[in-house]
């Protein structure tokens, strides 16, 4: 019997009007401690909408989402998010930045000693430990994400909620973070939830595949990918699931 998820969404649905068309429906998802997840899906299906709603960020019209069985009512601490625009404050150093997660209101207070422990771990284990004191304008967008990522793993989260990090990066930064955020799933057994337009991405890094398709938007085909990692040499067993993805999304689109 598999352990329990450590993150869950029911039934969920989703309509910002009230009325009219909703934007997800009927979206359920289990998450184990340590697995990652890719979720895929055409621009404007609601994939973005879909990561808010299991942060906590917005509230779903029907459904819940519970983390270790406890219904989201908000922001959760053991829940981190990192979008595509790393969103660092430019007028705080490298280190300020990673540890201004730390003080949002729904995170437990912690000691002074441990909160700057947790700082120089998180630093350290993105390889940023030289450019601590440097300013976001002085770093590469390379390690501008590094940064955003060390704030989320300054936190200590269970959970890493992914939308789109690594999309506005070169082709060997983009292959760097990935491996970065595999090594951070290794290592703390973190779970993770990457959306991502990119199915080459999905296929390296994740231990799933969701596609999101239709209107309103629900679970249109999954695929578990039992190869191990990393996986730039299975290029045939790859390259058979990416077809499936793709004739999988142009049936979705002919429907709609």
């Amino acid at each position: 019997m598999s352990a329990s998820p450590v993150l869950e969404a029911s039934a969920i649905a989703l309509n910002y009007t009230g009325h009219g068309p909703a934007v997800l429906e009927g979206f359920d998802f289990a998450l184990q401690a340590g697995e990652v997840v890719s979720i895929l899906g055409a621009s404007g299906v609601g994939k973005s909408s879909l990561l808010r709603v299991m942060a906590g960020l917005q509230r779903p019209t029907n459904g819940a989402v519970r983390v270790h069985g406890v219904a989201v009512d908000g922001a959760h601490p053991r829940v981190a998010i990192a979008f595509q625009d790393p969103s660092l404050l430019p007028w705080l150093t490298l280190e300020r930045n990673v540890a201004f997660g730390l003080d949002f209101k729904h995170q437990p207070k912690l000691p002074a000693a441990e909160s700057r422990q947790r700082v120089d771990d998180a630093i350290h284990e993105v390889g940023l430990s030289h450019a601590r004191r440097h300013y976001p304008a002085q770093l590469s967008g390379g390690m501008a994400q590094r940064t955003a990522l060390a704030r989320c793993l300054a936190r200590r989260p269970e959970i890493l909620l992914l939308d789109e990090p690594f999309g506005a990066l070169d082709e060997v930064t983009r292959s760097e973070m990935q491996h970065l955020l595999l090594a951070v799933v290794r290592l703390h057994r973190t779970a993770a939830v990457l959306i991502t337009h990119d199915i080459d991405e999905a296929l390296l890094v994740s231990d799933r595949v969701l596609l999101l398709g239709g209107a309103p938007a629900c679970e249109i085909g999954a695929w578990t990918i039992d190869l191990p990692k990393p996986r730039e040499d299975y290029v045939a067993e790859l390259g058979q699931i990416r077809i499936e993805i793709l004739r999988t999304l142009r049936d979705a689109a002919k429907r709609h």
